[in-house]
């Protein structure tokens, strides 16, 4: 299988990107001739990271009868200092809400994830030193 992504150059640094499923626009900062009208390509890796795992933890919870009140993933990621600039640490925080959490399903779900189904996380692992923790907020 193949997916194409296409992009459009739009002037300075900005870029219109037809994805699969809709469009984005990618711009640059400021200090590097951009205007900061769209997201930064490397902030879009960590997006991506954040979507693929969230998306199989929501669906596997839900074959498992795990669910939850309330979900989020946030991925922070640490540059190298010298170029070519690329994601050498990322860490995955995944929490979860609500109350009488399944936690060892919640747990299955979550290394099912990162260890077996999203490709996003392989990717990563190719270049980067991936850790992920969980984290229970009772409501």
């Amino acid at each position: 299988m193949t997916n194409t992504v296409e992009i459009q150059w739009e002037g300075k640094m900005l870029f219109n990107a037809d994805t699969i499923g809709g469009s984005i626009k990618i711009d640059a900062d400021s200090d590097v001739g951009g205007e900061g009208k769209g997201v930064r390509p490397k902030a879009l890796m960590l997006t991506s990271l954040a979507g693929c795992t969230g998306m199989d933890v929501v669906s596997l919870l839900k074959k498992m009868r795990a669910e939850v009140d309330n979900f989020e993933v946030s991925v922070s990621g640490e540059l190298t200092d010298v170029h070519p600039k690329y994601y050498h640490k990322v860490h995955v925080e995944y929490r979860f809400y609500g109350k009488d959490f399944k936690k060892d399903k919640i747990e299955k779900a979550v290394v099912l994830s990162q260890d077996r189904y999203c490709g996003v996380s392989e990717m990563f692992r190719r270049f980067a030193d991936l850790t992920h923790e969980i984290k229970y907020i009772e409501k």
